[in-house]
C-alpha cells in the first residue's frame, strides 16, 4: 500500500478547513484529460463532505506527454503568490484544450494579475522549484500517473468518481472515530 511520504504543510495549496477529519491530496497535471474529468467529482466531494474534507493540490506535470503542464503549474503558483491559486487552478482546467503561453497570460489578466509579471516569472523559472518539489514528493509517494489521490495519507487506488472517492473517505472517517 502506497503512502504519502511528504506531509501536508502550510506551503501546500489547501481548500477547506485545516481541521477537517479527512485530507484528500491530489497529484495532478493541468494538461491531463483525466485530471480535468476528476475536477467535477472532487468539487462534489467537497460539497458532500463540507467541513469534513480538506483538499490539497500538488503538481505532477507529465511534461514529456503534456508540454504545457509545467508552465501551467508555474502559472498556478504565480497566481497562488497573489492569493488566487484556486481561481487559476479552475481556469486552467476550464481552458485545458487551448493551453498556451498566450492563454496563461490571458487568464492572469482575467484574474486581475499582471500578465507581464507572469511572463517574467515563467521566464526566470521563479516557481519551478515548488513545482519540482511537488513532483519529487509524488514520485517518493508512488505516484506514477495523474490524477493520483491520497486519503489521509493512503493512496486511493479506486475510481476517482464521487462513489469511489466517497468509499475511501468514509473508510478514513470511520478509522478516525
Amino acid at each position: 500500500m502506497a503512502t504519502l511520504r511528504i506531509p501536508v504543510t502550510a506551503a501546500d495549496h489547501i481548500f477547506g478547513s485545516t481541521h477537517a477529519a479527512v485530507t484528500l491530496v491530489e497529484y495532478g497535471d493541468y494538461q491531463c484529460p483525466h485530471c480535468a474529468v476528476a475536477q467535477l467529482p472532487v468539487k462534489q466531494i467537497l460539497v458532500r463532505y463540507a467541513g469534513s474534507v480538506m483538499l490539497v493540490f500538488r503538481h505532477f506535470p507529465l511534461s514529456e506527454v503534456h508540454p504545457m503542464a509545467g508552465m501551467a503549474a508555474e502559472a498556478a503558483e504565480f497566481a497562488g503568490s497573489h492569493m488566487k491559486f484556486w481561481e487559476m487552478h479552475d481556469a486552467l482546467f476550464a481552458n485545458q484544450p487551448r493551453l498556451s503561453p498566450e492563454t496563461l497570460q490571458s487568464l492572469a489578466t482575467e484574474l486581475e494579475l499582471s500578465a507581464h509579471a507572469l511572463r517574467e516569472a515563467l521566464a526566470s523559472g521563479r516557481y519551478a522549484p515548488k513545482v519540482q518539489a511537488d513532483f519529487v514528493g509524488g514520485v517518493r509517494s508512488g505516484v506514477n500517473g495523474t490524477p493520483t489521490f491520497f486519503v489521509n495519507g493512503v493512496r486511493h487506488d479506486g475510481e476517482y468518481s464521487v462513489a469511489g472517492l466517497s468509499r475511501s473517505i468514509d473508510w478514513a472517517m470511520a478509522a478516525t472515530t
